[in-house]
């Protein structure tokens, strides 16, 4: 299993108004290329994300579902990539001053992904995890 941190100076509230809107996650989500469709009761529990993941042309069409949701506090989902495989990941926001600590924890639950040794499958998933948090602080502190 993997765990993400990164403080994010925007409030809890702010952080969870981008999460809560679906159609930007290709924004920070790294490897979500686009989205083709946002459940009208996104981030409900049983709601999901149609997105694709890839570079054009070779673009897989797949979704993530809401497992989980105490909004404004966290968020679980099942993020499915197949071939790749399928994903658990929760996000916790926790006040921090003015601002918010996001960690996110992730690991493969399902597919060919399932079969490398745990610490092997941690480093690609600890580093996507980085970079993801580091474009979601972006949009959070830019955004008004």
């Amino acid at each position: 299993m993997s765990s993400t941190t990164r403080h994010i100076d925007a409030t809890p509230e702010h952080v969870w108004e981008v999460l809560a809107d679906g159609w930007l996650y290709p924004l920070w989500v790294v490897g979500a290329s686009r989205m083709r469709e946002v459940d009208d009761h996104w981030p409900e529990v049983g709601s999901r994300l149609h997105h694709s993941v890839g570079s054009w042309p070779a673009l897989l069409d797949d979704d993530t579902e809401v497992l989980e949701v105490r909004p404004g506090r966290s968020l679980t989902l099942r993020a499915r990539g197949w071939p790749a495989g399928e994903a658990h990941v929760e996000i916790h926001l926790e006040p921090a001053g003015r601002g918010t600590t996001v960690r996110v924890v992730e690991d493969v639950v399902a597919g060919p992904g399932r079969f490398v040794p745990q610490p092997l499958r941690a480093l690609p998933i600890t580093w996507r995890n980085v970079e993801g948090l580091r474009r979601l602080a972006y949009v959070c502190e830019r955004r008004p």
